[in-house]
């Protein structure tokens, strides 16, 4: 199977920086991929090459199977980019900025698909208004549906929902989710790690040009064994058999750091050898900003 997006040995420098460090990732048709990093880890770098508006110091990369450099033309047409960036023309209106681009990849009569656009982005009111009068995050909207307008098999989101109302981004994940279970390929980048958790199946984290880990989504949350035990007890006091699990402490909420699942019947039992009696009891999972914090030493996705 010729792979959505294929990228080998790929590096970027501008002097003595190093963007990209001899990068290799493969991401496989149809999947519902994340990209993430810290600040300057190289994901707008990457996206900017797959996009062919910057070009690689080494290294290739192809766009199903079409390669961005030599074969820039078929590998456009298969691509749809939305950028960090607000750019816009301001002479048209929504809807002529979207006949426009759906000219630039040879579409004509492009109607009925720009029409679902627009209904799907909450755009059909706008769709006759001057872009310039748009709000921000109409104009990011704006920005999504011309990276869509093609109908790209590989649709590539940087940070798509950054400054969009909580509405627009449960209906804008709704109609990504379906073109991708209509097959499309979708990558996703955010500081949003709760979307990306929900949304996608694989992802890669980037730092300083480099993959420092590509798995499942399930698998790398998973990978993490720090889960937390919290305890409501009907004393403030803890037994001295419980002081080793490092934890927080705030009146009869106790929170315990565990690695292993067998730890909670060893802390049940001191707590009844004790004879304190357990009033509420959770256990918190490892989420994946659990897991980007610990493999990158950074508190938040950022950009790059």
């Amino acid at each position: 199977m010729t792979p959505a997006i294929e990228v080998q040995q790929l590096s970027k420098r501008y002097g003595k920086l190093i963007a990209l460090d001899n990068l290799d990732l493969t991401v496989q048709p149809g999947e519902f991929f994340a990209l993430l990093g810290p600040n300057g880890a190289g994901k707008t770098t990457l996206i900017s090459i797959l996009a062919g508006l910057t070009r690689a110091s080494q290294g290739t990369a192809s766009i199903m199977g079409y390669d961005v450099l030599t074969e820039y033309s078929e590998a456009r047409k298969r691509l749809g980019v939305v950028p960090q960036e607000l750019v816009y023309d301001p002479f048209f209106t929504v809807r002529e900025m979207l006949v426009i681009q759906s000219g630039y990849f040879g579409i004509k009569r492009n109607d009925a698909w720009i029409d679902e656009i627009l209904q799907h982005l909450d755009l059909s009111d706008r769709a006759h208004t001057n872009v310039r009068a748009l709000s921000g995050g109409m104009k990011r909207r704006l920005l999504i549906a011309q990276a869509l307008v093609h109908k790209p098999p590989v649709i590539i989101l940087d940070e798509p929902t950054a400054g969009v109302d909580v509405d627009l981004r449960q209906s804008l994940w709704q109609f990504i989710r379906q073109l991708n279970l209509e097959g499309h390929t979708v990558v996703l980048t955010t500081h949003y790690l709760e979307e990306a958790e929900a949304l996608c199946n694989r992802v890669a984290v980037l730092k300083q040009g480099r993959i420092v880990a590509l798995d499942s989504m399930h698998s790398l949350v998973r990978s993490t064994r720090d889960y937390t035990l919290e305890l409501r007890l009907s004393t403030d006091i803890l037994p001295p058999g419980l002081t080793i699990w490092p934890g927080k402490h705030n009146g009869c909420l106790h929170s315990l750091k565990i690695k292993e699942y067998t730890e909670i019947e060893t802390i049940l039992a001191i707590l009844r050898q004790s004879g304190i009696q357990v009033l509420d009891m959770q256990l918190l999972q490892p989420d994946l900003e659990t897991v980007f914090m610990k493999i990158t030493g950074s508190d938040a996705a950022g950009d790059s």
